[in-house]
């Protein structure tokens, strides 16, 4: 992978974290003086032009975290009770790539979104209600609670926090992102077990 396919985590200046940023818009905030300060470790430095009186040639190093400045207090308003928009890319990552049911592991392509309360039943497309689930699983369970076909699930569906979301919707993260953001999770997160989980291989 070239380097510059490395993506930038985003905070605010208390080290929220914000968002994924690539490494155009990162140059954007330290040429127009937003970036508070950096951590992490240097991804790559961005040369820009000469200067024609000193001859020398002005970069920019980019680091894997940078904090910017903004309001954090409209901010933290935003995050009570703030739950993250429902997707199958977030979901597969929040259970690990694994089937709750089975507990095999599956590229995305192999997983599917079961409702454990079906939607024909009553149950509701959020967080708390769905897990991933093989296809042969969910083909299995079809439009029955999990006892009603002798399943049981491996873990329980939660509802991601806001930094719990902005590393399910990380690619390729560094060690030093993966650190910043974990010291983020809520204390009781089951991500730090899941994490444990699929290293372990279930």
């Amino acid at each position: 992978m070239h380097a510059l396919d490395h993506r930038i985590l985003r905070t605010d200046v208390s080290g929220m974290p914000l968002e994924w940023i690539d490494f155009r818009e990162a140059v954007r905030l330290y040429s127009q003086g937003m970036v508070s300060y950096a951590c992490g470790s240097r991804l790559y430095r961005i040369r820009g032009g000469t200067n024609a009186r000193s001859g020398l040639r002005s970069f920019v190093d980019v680091n894997s975290i940078i904090a910017t400045e903004g309001d954090t207090r409209a901010l933290s308003e935003r995050l009570i009770d703030y739950v993250p928009p429902l997707n199958n890319p977030a979901l597969f990552r929040r259970d690990c790539g694994l089937c709750l049911y089975c507990g095999g592991q599956f590229s995305d392509g192999g997983l599917s979104r079961d409702h454990i309360r079906p939607i024909s039943r009553g149950g509701k497309d959020v967080w708390t209600n769905v897990v991933s689930a093989c296809r042969r699983c969910n083909h299995h369970k079809g439009a029955s609670y999990p006892d009603e076909m002798g399943m049981e699930l491996m873990a329980v569906p939660f509802t991601p926090s806001y930094a719990e979301y902005i590393y399910l919707q990380g690619r390729r993260i560094l060690a030093d992102q993966m650190a910043f953001l974990k010291a983020h999770f809520p204390r009781r997160s089951p991500i730090h077990e899941r994490l444990n989980w699929a290293r372990s291989g279930g």
